[in-house]
């Protein structure tokens, strides 16, 4: 009974939220290049589910899924396999989440990420089987925390908060609009977690920092202003991704050519920051915003130039210094090369299936890596959402410059 209840909840709802998102589709997200600064309106109206899955997208996944179409069969398989997917998860909550320098020490932060993916792979479970038993895991691993979490602290908070609050928003966004039985305290709860717990650690950012550190809290900071329908949080983040004066900003962590700020530190680090810029890349089209394209697609050319370097090829290389100077990477690193982390899938769906463009290290990095699995670090299994249908298929791909 309950099932058909939240089915028909869901489905009652999902004409509107598919009709507005097609509307954005058509009129086609705000340009970036605009007179003034890229942000949503005061009284914006938040597309839900909208983080980084539509109910449209959602649904095309669905079929997909059910008719046991590749790569998305395997993308599913992978993530139902997945330690964090099974129900006899247990959430860990923690008083108080401690993550030094590096994950040293490491008090309940290891459990915070963790369960925001569990929270996450069993709200995405739920939309895909509608067997509620993973609607009720999901909603779960969301109530346990709030309760009890006062406080993350140490040197790494930022960076966990950025990191680990994406896939909490993200699970909460779909278990809200898509299921019934979350109470309303429950939600309020969650709700004052993320205002009082998580915002304060990210509020400010940490502009000397590494850039990826301010990317992970620019995509977290999106998010939680799409959950809580606060268009004020949700410019926060896309100021900083536009006009930020810290590492993170998109031109502060990618120059023209695509060298990042942290090519010359590692590849893994780099691809921390190129990833958590493509989430708020996403999130902001899911809103109307196209920060894909902001800088002459800045981002695009920041994963090109790192795919194509890790993949084996000679890249051109200019030192670069982060601001305040307080980092000089004067060669590219070859640390971590050829190790691919989960971050290209949702990018190269936009850039070549939505805007038609050429990314072809993109295109090789997608198909030697499917399907891209689970990384605490990330929000993972990005292949389920992979060949998103978005412009025709018979136009040729404009090349990218």
């Amino acid at each position: 009974m309950l099932a058909r209840l939240a089915n028909s909840f869901r489905y009652a709802r999902a004409g509107r939220r598919i009709l507005v998102a097609a509307l954005l589709l058509c009129i086609g997200a705000v340009s970036v290049a605009q007179e003034g600064r890229v942000r949503v309106p005061d009284d914006h109206e938040f597309v839900h589910p909208g983080i980084l899955h539509n109910e449209g997208e959602l649904d095309f996944v669905k079929d997909k899924i059910q008719a046991g179409e590749e790569p998305w069969q395997s993308a599913w398989d992978t993530m139902r396999s997945h330690k964090v997917a099974q129900l006899d998860w247990e959430p860990e909550p923690h008083e108080e989440v401690v993550r030094g320098d590096y994950g040293h020490p490491d008090v309940g932060a290891t459990q915070l990420m963790e369960d925001g993916h569990a929270a996450y792979a069993h709200a995405l479970q739920w939309y895909m089987t509608e067997d509620t038993a993973h609607a009720e895991k999901s909603v779960e691993i969301l109530n346990a925390w709030p309760p009890l979490l006062e406080s993350v602290t140490e040197h790494d908070a930022a960076l966990l908060v950025g990191m680990a609050g994406i896939n909490y928003a993200n699970a909460a966004e779909l278990m809200r609009h898509t299921y019934e039985g979350w109470a309303q305290e429950d939600q309020e709860r969650f709700e004052g977690m993320l205002r009082e717990v998580f915002y304060p650690v990210i509020e400010d950012f940490y502009p000397t920092a590494n850039g990826n550190w301010d990317a992970a809290m620019i995509q977290t900071m999106m998010a939680m202003g799409v959950f809580l329908d606060d268009p004020a949080m949700f410019n926060r983040g896309v100021d900083y991704f536009m006009y930020g004066r810290g590492n993170g900003a998109i031109t502060n962590y990618i120059n023209k050519k695509g060298i990042a700020q942290e090519s010359g530190r590692d590849q893994p680090h780099t691809q921390m920051g190129l990833g958590y810029l493509g989430c708020a890349a996403e999130i902001g089209w899911k809103q109307g915003l196209d920060l894909y394209g902001a800088f002459d697609n800045r981002l695009a050319a920041g994963y090109e130039y790192t795919a194509r370097y890790n993949l084996g090829h000679d890249v051109p290389y200019e030192p670069f210094t982060s601001i305040e100077q307080r980092y000089h990477y004067p060669e590219i690193s070859d640390q971590g090369r050829g190790s691919f982390s989960p971050i290209y899938e949702r990018v190269y769906n936009h850039y070549h299936n939505r805007a038609g463009l050429d990314m072809p290290y993109t295109a090789q990095v997608v198909e030697e890596q499917r399907p891209e699995g689970q990384s605490n670090a990330y929000v993972s299994w990005g292949t389920l959402f992979a060949e998103l249908p978005a412009f025709e298929k018979g136009e040729e791909p404009e090349a990218l410059e």
